[in-house]
């Protein structure tokens, strides 16, 4: 039942990233309107927990380039990846564009669903700043070991 799930899931992302996808190419710059345009396309409340973690990220990184990477919106410094984020039928997932950032913060991120790449959270619940601000500042100082740019 997981697996049919998770396969539903990618779907639904599908679905909702289709128009997107059309425009722009996986590596192509996706401007604050088409990350827009993405959240609009989503149901409530993915919609407004979605733009609650949109906004934290660029309040952390008011400098980051908004995206798309592999059809998600994401965010890029200096030509880095530092985050990204995307819905799912039954959750909502925040990619940090690293293998090693979620494992390095396993105690912050024992109450949810984790894997090397990946951290699922509820449709209706956004992460805390606090999290954010740590998987942010992990993929920051991997991406640029000599400091912040």
């Amino acid at each position: 039942m997981a697996l049919r799930r998770r396969r539903e899931g990618v779907e639904r992302h599908c679905d909702v990233t289709l128009t997107v996808r059309l425009c722009v190419t996986e590596t192509d710059t996706m401007s604050e309107q088409e990350v827009d345009a993405y959240l609009a396309a989503l149901d409530e409340p993915k919609q407004a927990t979605l733009r609650t973690l949109r906004r934290t990220i660029l309040e952390i990184l008011p400098e980051a380039e908004q995206c798309i990477s592999y059809a998600i919106p994401s965010f890029r410094l200096r030509g880095q990846m530092i985050a990204g984020f995307a819905a799912f039928k039954s959750h909502l997932s925040y990619f940090p564009h690293s293998g090693s950032v979620i494992p390095e913060l396993h105690d912050d991120v024992g109450p949810y669903v984790t894997n090397k790449g990946t951290l699922q959270f509820p449709i209706d619940t956004p992460l805390p700043k606090a999290l954010v601000e740590k998987l942010v500042t992990v993929r920051m100082r991997q991406a640029f070991p000599e400091g912040r740019p």
